[in-house]
């Protein structure tokens, strides 16, 4: 049972009194991700759980799901799984955002583990990601018009030998002679009680999440049931989260953030999630609809990645009565200033902003929902969990814990905290005696906040997914032609960043950048990491023991980019870049133009609102 709230956590000083009053086990009993379930039935039967949309129409018939059926449905599913492979069974999902992808992905958590698969990926690192998971089953969306996920699903079995394979389709589609039917199949499963001895407990692994790169070994992150748990406990007591909530859902759930805090935050708090079609925010009609959809349904708490936020500031309220909402959340990566100031601007509530990563069991850090939000901050950290920040050298040795504004590295501890992947040898220098590197640079203030300062990783971050420049470089290297090659990210407006690299060839070879983008994006194993941009270069930048120094071409990057968008604006090259970056307050640009009309000046600045740096035009 979860234990209610009495007060509200503004401050680091509230989150320790709330910590000191009782334990976590005090306050949250649940001892698997299924006790969620059912306690959640227990209190609110026949409330709405999920509402499926597929344009957001206003005569549109949405499908309900109540408390109960939810509970019901994700029971059949455990059943199932047990049955269709005995104890303790690995379940792949390769599903877009449907009302059975919540039933399989916290069914299969129930009986044994998850596998929740980005479907976009290439079929080939689909194919490893399942068997480096150990599953035995896959559930994947049968043969659809607007999908290759059955064509792929159909691959992997061929590569994956013993594997079983679901079909989720209607019920009356016909079935593939080597899948198992998901809607006849659930029709036969008790709903009313597991069939086997318990679901899984605390400390057992309740799924596998993939991040990072993809190049050798899967990183397959272990959630344990706790750590999920923990992470949802944070995100509903943090943001204030209740049964009164509605929350618009358009992330994927093989997305920490889809399935943890917009997830189980929510439906171990009794709310209401709208999900927003299939393919979520994908959906340019959803997108168009949004502000009919808060109205219609009464929605309380919006917001999403950057990119998403950047998208509903796209669409006109057109009259839309959304004084329903009470908050706004914002995560995933960075979001500028701009985009944050024109949405609290548009919708009339605050953006409070949050930090996580799938190591973190999806959270990590929320700017509660009862403080005033400070500029640059992602919050404080969860109820009981540890956030410290250390010195970084110059040789990337780590000192002691910095003091306050002081830049360094973030380390996470506590039950929120995976114990490893499933590859051991990925655990190295990133988790360490339950504590975790996340490779981020950041600093707190005097009350504990915590602010992101940049990476230590040179991780890019395209709409709040992880992109490893690794896998980019690995694939453009094997070019007979190629020298050297690195791979960054570029500010994007919508995107956060998008990939490009630099490229340097071998004495005498010659290659176009067309050449190389045909050899190299069979390779990449996912088109988000298509890189945007090739650009070929006589030399790249090296530390003085030879490795390559990244903030060097990011910086270029942005050269290039200002360049490019000046051009673009008014027709004219800039006479000047100057770029300054610093780790607390980010990067500056100034642009210098002669003899150019002031209002020209204007519109180049307005050019580059909503970018993560600010420029300045003189």
């Amino acid at each position: 049972m979860l234990s209610e709230v009495s007060y509200p956590l503004r401050t680091l000083a509230d989150i320790e009194k709330f910590e000191t009053e009782k334990t976590f086990e005090e306050r949250c009993s649940f001892q698997s991700v299924y006790d969620v379930f059912v306690n959640a039935e227990k209190r609110f039967s026949r409330k709405p759980a999920l509402t499926f949309l597929t344009t957001g129409e206003d005569d549109e018939a949405p499908r309900d799901i109540s408390y109960r059926e939810l509970l019901r449905g994700v029971t059949r599913a455990a059943n199932f799984f047990y049955d269709l492979a005995g104890p303790r069974p690995g379940v792949a999902i390769m599903l877009p955002h449907l009302v059975d992808t919540h039933f399989a992905l916290w069914g299969a958590e129930a009986a044994g583990y998850a596998l929740p698969i980005n479907y976009l990926l290439q079929t080939d690192h689909i194919a490893e990601l399942v068997r480096a998971s150990g599953a035995s089953i896959l559930v994947a969306l049968g043969p659809s018009p607007n999908s290759d996920i059955w064509e792929k699903a159909l691959a992997v079995l061929n590569l994956v030998p013993g594997l079983k394979l679901v079909q989720v389709s209607p019920a009356d589609a016909p079935v593939h002679q080597s899948a198992i039917a998901w809607s006849a199949s659930q029709g036969e499963r008790d709903s009313d009680v597991l069939r086997f001895e318990r679901p899984g407990k605390l400390d057992e692994v309740a799924a596998y999440f993939h991040t990072g790169g993809t190049t050798g070994a899967p990183k397959l992150v272990a959630h344990t049931h706790r750590n999920q748990i923990v992470a949802a406990y944070g995100g509903t007591v943090l943001l204030e989260i209740s049964e009164k909530d509605v929350v618009p859902h358009g992330l994927p759930l093989f997305h920490v953030a889809g399935s943890i805090l917009c997830g189980l935050s929510m439906l171990m708090a009794g709310s209401r999630l709208v999900i927003l079609s299939a393919s979520g925010f994908r959906n340019t009609q959803i997108v168009q609809n949004m502000w009919k959809i808060c109205q219609r349904f009464g929605v309380t708490m919006t917001g999403g990645i950057p990119t998403v936020v950047g998208q509903l500031l796209q669409v006109p309220l057109n009259g839309a009565d959304i004084s329903s909402l009470r908050t706004a959340i914002s995560g995933a990566a960075p979001a500028p200033r701009s985009v944050i100031d024109q949405f609290e601007r548009m919708t009339g509530v605050t953006v409070h902003e949050l930090y996580g990563m799938t190591e973190s069991g999806g959270l990590a850090t929320i700017v509660p929902t009862a403080a005033e939000p400070v500029a640059g901050s992602v919050g404080f950290r969860l109820p009981y969990t540890r956030t410290t920040v250390r010195q970084l050298g110059e040789d990337g040795s780590l000192g002691q814990e910095c003091a306050p504004y002081e830049v360094g590295v973030l380390f996470l501890s506590g039950p929120n905290v995976t114990p490893g992947y499933r590859s051991r040898e990925h655990d190295q220098d990133v988790i360490r005696d339950g504590v975790l590197n996340t490779g981020d640079l950041a600093y707190k203030d005097e009350d504990g906040r915590i602010y992101i300062a940049g990476r230590a990783k040179d991780l890019i971050i395209r709409s709040g997914h992880n992109i490893d420049p690794q896998m980019i470089e690995d694939a453009i290297q094997r070019h007979p032609a190629v020298s050297l090659v690195a791979a960054v990210g570029e500010p994007d407006r919508y995107a956060g960043e998008l990939p490009i690299c630099y490229v340097t060839l071998k004495p005498g070879a010659e290659v176009s950048v067309d050449e190389l983008r045909s050899f190299a994006e069979p390779l990449i194993a996912e088109r988000p990491a298509w890189p945007k941009h090739y650009y070929m270069v006589d030399s790249i930048p090296l530390t003085a023991i030879g490795k390559i120094f990244k903030p060097q071409l990011r910086i270029d990057a942005v050269r290039r980019l200002i360049s490019r968008e000046v051009i673009d604006t008014i027709g004219v090259k800039p006479t000047e870049i100057k770029i300054t970056t610093d780790r607390r307050t980010g990067m500056k640009v100034d642009v210098t133009l002669i003899d150019v009309d002031s209002s020209l000046r204007s519109d180049v600045e307005r050019a580059f609102e909503g970018y993560s740096f600010e420029v300045a035009v003189s």
